[in-house]
């Protein structure tokens, strides 16, 4: 699926990915994880063919640079950053369509499931939309369609937590049909999607470990919270995550998404001190 033998890339004298050897097989969901400037997203690039770099790189069989279209074709790419384009979104969902060679209908489907209708911003320029909307174009075109690969790079980091469930059941369906690598700088983001994690570090793999599979991507897992005093702050930060709290703002409860987990636990952390019960279960 991905062969890498002593890559390396530079930039002048600054090495970037330092002869990074390591196979990915077919069907694995790769956490690909480090700090800034560890050299995940120039390891991104090269995948895609944006690059030159010393040493060798195979993706899907095929050398990124001398066979790029054909590659780009097989793959379902999402961006950290959404591209500055002033295109509208019609012309580039057609534009994506016409590459990939898939109905744009398909595009608007997946749209739909985020909780985007596509009609009411067809006709504006991508540029203009929401960081969420934006995010969810780009998963859109990424998931409209059969993928061999998936490169996703902080995918859902603009995303409401009812999109964010959408986006990990989306995600649940191509298990099996389609091999994942997944960008973040924090491992509890993206560890329950995964059965994989590379960590880089100055450009070399530092960590490559197996990890559990339990977690259903598509579940949810319900939530009931008690309070020791109402807190404005705690409270805004469940209602975000689409959490319900009774008149005296002392007992919330709802349902998250459960590959959410840890970064819901993470959030609580920051409020330990308000919190007297906490009631995690995961729904059927």
């Amino acid at each position: 699926m991905i062969e890498l033998r002593h890559l390396t890339k530079q930039f002048k004298r600054n090495v970037v990915l330092d002869d990074l050897s390591l196979s990915v097989a077919a069907g694995e969901r790769i956490a690909l994880i480090g700090s800034n400037g560890a050299g995940k997203t120039t390891l991104i690039r090269c995948l895609l063919g944006e690059y030159v770099y010393a040493g060798e790189l195979s993706v899907l069989g095929l050398d990124p640079r001398q066979a790029r279209a054909d590659l780009l074709r097989r793959i379902g790419f999402v961006p950290q950053l959404p591209p500055p384009l002033r295109m509208t979104v019609g012309d580039l969902l057609r534009f994506a369509g016409e590459l990939s060679g898939h109905d744009p209908a398909c595009f608007d489907a997946v749209a739909a499931k985020l909780g985007l209708q596509v009609a009411k911003v067809r006709h504006l320029p991508f540029v203009k939309l929401s960081g969420g909307m934006k995010q969810k174009i780009l998963i859109a075109i990424a998931l409209g369609r059969e993928c061999e690969l998936l490169i996703l790079d902080e995918p859902a980091a603009n995303l409401d937590p009812e999109a964010r469930h959408t986006f990990f059941g989306l995600l649940a369906e191509r298990l099996g049909r389609a091999t994942m690598l997944i960008s973040s700088h924090r491992l509890d983001e993206v560890a329950p999607l995964v059965n994989r994690v590379l960590e880089l570090d100055t450009g070399r793999v530092v960590l490559d470990d197996r990890v559990a599979e339990d977690v259903a991507l598509a579940g949810r897992v319900r939530c009931h919270l008690v309070l020791r005093r109402a807190e404005p702050a705690i409270a805004r930060a469940l209602a975000e995550w689409g959490l319900s709290g009774g008149e005296d703002g002392l007992v919330w409860r709802g349902a998250i998404a459960g590959a959410d987990r840890l970064r819901f636990l993470g959030m609580l952390a920051r409020y330990v001190g308000v919190l007297t019960h906490i009631e995690l279960e995961e729904q059927a």
